[in-house]
């Protein structure tokens, strides 16, 4: 997908600010028993067609405003992912300014998972 160049200097910014991490990273992650939460910040039709099997669902449009709610401890190590880790660098920044000191984006995202053998449902 073509990105415009405004979006993609945002994203820039944000990814200087915020932790990423990829695919085999995350395997890792969850092989050595890591506590974490993964969280789709994709729209609500996206997950609907598909996400990650323990994933839980806080879209972009929303994830500030209900995340203190599902998840209040803001040490919480969180795995953000969307599309392709654009949407989830620019939410880690943000959940970053709220206080959130784990959050940590998923470079590749959706078609990283697709492609990883994790479950998906």
């Amino acid at each position: 997908m073509m990105h415009n160049p405004g979006f993609l200097k945002l994203v820039n910014e944000a990814k200087s600010r915020v932790k990423e991490i990829d695919i085999a990273g995350y395997q890792k992650m969850r092989e050595a028993g890591e506590a974490h939460v993964l969280v789709d910040t994709r729209e609500d039709n996206e997950w609907s067609a598909g996400h990650a099997a323990d994933a839980i669902h806080l879209s972009k449009g929303i994830i500030e405003r209900d995340i203190e709610t599902k998840v209040p401890d803001k040490g919480t190590k969180l795995v953000l992912y969307c599309g392709g880790g654009f949407r989830s660098a620019l939410v880690a920044d943000n959940l970053r300014q709220m206080g959130y000191t784990n959050a940590i984006s998923l470079d590749g995202g959706w078609r990283a998972l697709k492609e990883s053998g994790l479950p998906l449902e």
